[in-house]
């Protein structure tokens, strides 16, 4: 039997907004215009934060909280100048957190930078950040409002597998560490019924975090209602879902900037600072 695919439910107990999108950064490459030197020359601002964000990727280390520096207040043409510097890395995503604030997230092209604009409702802006660190705090603090236990009835008609899959899954919740590799239940791997995904799927829920990985294969990870608990999904060219997964873990490894990058981030900071405020 072909597995069916993961699709988290997204109807009136959702708590992510259906139209949440993440931040984005523009195309347009505004620091090969003949206008960039005259706004590199008034954004005094961005020339003292970029060896600020240099020193905190020096510093960085796995396992420690992020460092935020608060940009919330700097002039719009500090904004559009960081913006054009941080560029467009490969994960973007948005979570919601208490209060309906949605916090929308974008990687820089220097891995372990992130852009993080906090907005309400009616789409006010409300805080705009940047972020060193392997992961926006935002999504664990989004997460940890999260229930450490799923509960469910009995089973439905047409069931194969779903019951036994949500013991293991509860079971793997209770025993996880944050420091352990992710428990990755694959579908393809065993029969689902229908009937046996829908009901996986209405049991966990859909979470507060939705995020995008576009490296090689474009990974989109959405966290269920159940804490630790991701569904993982990686799509081809074609937007074809080539691999289906839960992943039981603290969050998904493929959002998460590694460590050995941040020396690299690092340098490209202090050679952009070099290049346009020298």
């Amino acid at each position: 039997m072909k597995p069916a695919l993961w699709a988290a439910p997204m109807g009136e107990a959702s708590v992510m907004p259906s139209d949440a999108e993440p931040l984005r950064a523009p195309r347009l490459n505004l620091l090969a215009t003949n206008s960039a030197e005259e706004l590199i020359r008034r954004c005094w601002r961005t020339a003292l934060l970029l060896p600020a964000l240099a020193d905190a990727l020096a510093l960085f280390k796995s396992g420690r909280p992020s460092r935020l520096f608060d940009i919330t207040d700097y002039p719009e043409d500090d904004k559009e100048l960081i913006t054009q510097i941080l560029g467009e890395g490969e994960v973007a995503g948005v979570a919601v957190l208490e209060n309906g604030i949605i916090a929308q997230m974008q990687e820089a092209v220097m891995a372990g930078v992130w852009r993080i604009r906090f907005t309400v409702a009616d789409g006010r802006i409300v805080a705009d950040y940047i972020e060193v660190g392997s992961i926006p705090a935002a999504v664990r603090l989004a997460c940890s409002r999260l229930p450490a236990s799923i509960s469910y009835g009995a089973a439905p008609a047409g069931a194969m597998n779903v019951m036994p899959l949500l013991t293991e899954i509860g079971d793997r919740i209770t025993r996880h560490c944050d420091s352990e590799p992710a428990h990755v239940i694959t579908f393809s791997l065993f029969p689902m019924s229908p009937e046996d995904m829908s009901f996986l799927q209405h049991t966990l829920g859909v979470g507060p975090v939705r995020l995008t990985s576009r490296g090689y294969r474009t990974c989109r990870i959405v966290a269920t209602g159940a804490r630790k608990v991701w569904s993982v999904q990686f799509y081809d060219v074609m937007d074809t879902a080539i691999l289906d997964t839960l992943e039981i873990c603290d969050i998904p490894s493929v959002a998460i900037a590694a460590e050995e990058d941040f020396h690299d981030s690092k340098m490209r900071l202090r050679e952009m600072q070099e290049a346009y405020f020298k």
